[in-house]
C-alpha cells in the first residue's frame, strides 16, 4: 500500500491539503491522528514536510491491525489499536485528524461514524483522501499491477477500492450529511479526491 501511495498519488494528494495546513500555521509544534495509517508511510511524509519548515509534527496512528501496528512503531509512530468509529482521543485533542483512502471501506452509517469521530477529536483541520470512481482508473490499476508485481489480493482489492471510490460530490454530501459543515472539495491527481474543513465554529479562534 505504501508504493501505491507513493506511485499512484495517494500520498501526493493528502500532502496538498497538509501543506495547506503548514502554510497558514504560526504553531511550531502540531499533532496528527493519522487513521487507517497501515504502516505510517504518510505521517513520515508528513514529519518530513514540516521539519523543512521549521515545524515539528507530533504524529499518532489509528490501525485495527494488530501487525500493521506493530510495523506502524517501526517508524516512530505511536500506534493505537482502535475502532475508527469509537475514536479513544478527546475532544477537540488533535490539532489535525486525516484518513486516506479508508472511508471508501465503510457502509454508510459507519462511514458517517468515522466522519463524526474524526470531527470530534479534530481541533484545527479534518482531512480525508481517498479514490475518485472511474471504470479508467480501475483498468489501469488493474494492467500496471502485473509489472509492479502486486500480490493478487492487493491487485484485487486496488480495482475494487477504486469502484467503492466517490465523485467529488457524493463526498460532499457524504461529509456534510455526518458533520453539519460543508467541506472544500477538490479533485486531485491520480484519481484521488480530498475534502478537508475545519472543526471550529466559524470565527472561532485557532
Amino acid at each position: 500500500m505504501a508504493r501505491a501511495n507513493a506511485l499512484f498519488g495517494g500520498t501526493r494528494a493528502v500532502m496538498a491539503e497538509i501543506d495547506a495546513v503548514l502554510d497558514e500555521t504560526t504553531a511550531r509544534t502540531i499533532t496528527l491522528l493519522d487513521i487507517g495509517t497501515g504502516i505510517g508511510d504518510i505521517p513520515t511524509r508528513v514529519r518530513e514536510a514540516a521539519a523543512r519548515r521549521g515545524i515539528r509534527v507530533i504524529t499518532y496512528g489509528v490501525e485495527h491491525r494488530e501487525a500493521l501496528a506493530r510495523a506502524a512503531r517501526g517508524r516512530e509512530l505511536p500506534m493505537v489499536c482502535a475502532d475508527a468509529r469509537a475514536l479513544p482521543f478527546g475532544c477537540r485533542s488533535v490539532d489535525i485528524v486525516m484518513c486516506s483512502q479508508l472511508l471508501h471501506h465503510f457502509e454508510q452509517a459507519d462511514g458517517i461514524a468515522l466522519l463524526r469521530e474524526m470531527h470530534r477529536v479534530a481541533r484545527r483541520r479534518v482531512i480525508v483522501s481517498d479514490l475518485r470512481r472511474s471504470w479508467l482508473a480501475a483498468a489501469g490499476i488493474w494492467l500496471a499491477s502485473f509489472p509492479l508485481r502486486f500480490h493478487p489480493f492487493s491487485r484485487h482489492d486496488g480495482v475494487v477500492s477504486v469502484l467503492r471510490g466517490f465523485t467529488r460530490g457524493e463526498l460532499r454530501e457524504l461529509i456534510t450529511t455526518a458533520v453539519r459543515r460543508t467541506p472544500a472539495v477538490h479533485d486531485r491527481l491520480g484519481f484521488r479526491t480530498t475534502a478537508a474543513w475545519s472543526p471550529m465554529d466559524a470565527g472561532a479562534p485557532r
